[in-house]
């Protein structure tokens, strides 16, 4: 009889590893993540939600935008709800809307901090980012003005003004710059970003074409205020006309001389002047239906 065996042992598989010695299955070990490296994916990853969580606010300040500018069409309305929107949106500690005027200078007609003030002239010397943006046409971006070397002469102005980051986006109709959106961190704030920048530049066009429909309502409306009031003063004259041809033939026929004249005219004249007078009446009422 042939024996059988009480327990079976499996053969152990052998691997070869990088230094050429063989070692079972049990000797080869999966290699664990570090604490460094956990530690570092983890604060990607929260780079990663802040950054999806600050795209997402950038949606919403957007549509919140269209919303508000579609409200209304009075410029200055539209300006100082961006503005609102735009330093809730941020937390910032300015945010300020310039149009160029004509004569007069650049102008503040929207902000944040002030919603009182509604059409201020600014010194544009007082802030160099700013002249920057409106004599060249170009974004002008600081992440950090403590650093950034090529504001290194106004460092103290901006270091004054407790200043971390600021953008100037120029808001442009064609080919001109009409105006710009300042806005401006505190030291201690979170500094700008790109994203920020491109989401500033997409509300600069929206702001444009508000504008641009603002001015075309209100040219409108001057427009139909014009004609109306035209109307009333063609109106007026030939109220005064009648009421003055009235009172010159009232005054003439008055007198002792024609007070009977109208007896000496024949019948035949005297009806065919009744009919005149009928006919002029109908054409004056069909007149002033318009």
């Amino acid at each position: 009889m042939v024996a059988t065996p009480t327990h079976y042992d499996a053969p152990q598989q052998s691997v070869t590893n990088r230094a050429g010695r063989h070692s079972t299955e049990e000797d080869v070990t999966t290699p664990s993540a570090t604490p460094v490296d956990a530690g570092e994916e983890i604060s990607r990853l929260q780079a990663r939600v802040r950054e999806l969580t600050r795209e997402k606010d950038h949606l919403v300040a957007i549509v919140d935008i269209l919303q508000e500018i579609s409200n209304s069409l009075h410029f200055v309305d539209i300006l100082q709800a961006i503005a609102g929107k735009l330093g809730r949106t941020f937390g910032l500690d300015r945010c300020s809307i310039f149009l160029a005027g004509e004569r007069e200078g650049v102008r503040l007609v929207a902000s944040y901090e002030d919603a009182s003030i509604r059409n201020l002239v600014v010194d544009l010397d007082r802030y160099p980012e700013l002249k920057r943006a409106f004599d060249s046409g170009e974004t002008v971006f600081i992440p950090d003005a403590a650093t950034d070397p090529a504001y290194r002469n106004v460092r103290s102005a901006l270091e004054a003004r407790n200043v971390r980051s600021i953008i100037v986006v120029p808001i442009r109709w064609r080919q001109d710059v009409i105006g710009a959106i300042f806005l401006r961190t505190e030291r201690e704030a979170m500094p700008f970003s790109d994203a920020d920048v491109r989401f500033t530049q997409v509300v600069a066009e929206l702001t444009a074409k508000a504008l641009r429909n603002a001015h075309r309502f209100e040219a409108l409306l001057r427009t139909t205020e014009s004609k109306q009031a035209d109307s009333r003063q063609a109106d007026l004259e030939r109220i005064a006309l009648v009421a003055f041809l009235r009172r010159l033939l009232d005054r003439y026929a008055g007198t002792q001389d024609h007070m009977w004249a109208e007896t000496l005219l024949p019948k035949a004249s005297d009806e065919e002047l009744e009919r005149l007078v009928e006919v002029a009446l109908n054409v004056v009422a069909e007149e002033a239906k318009g």
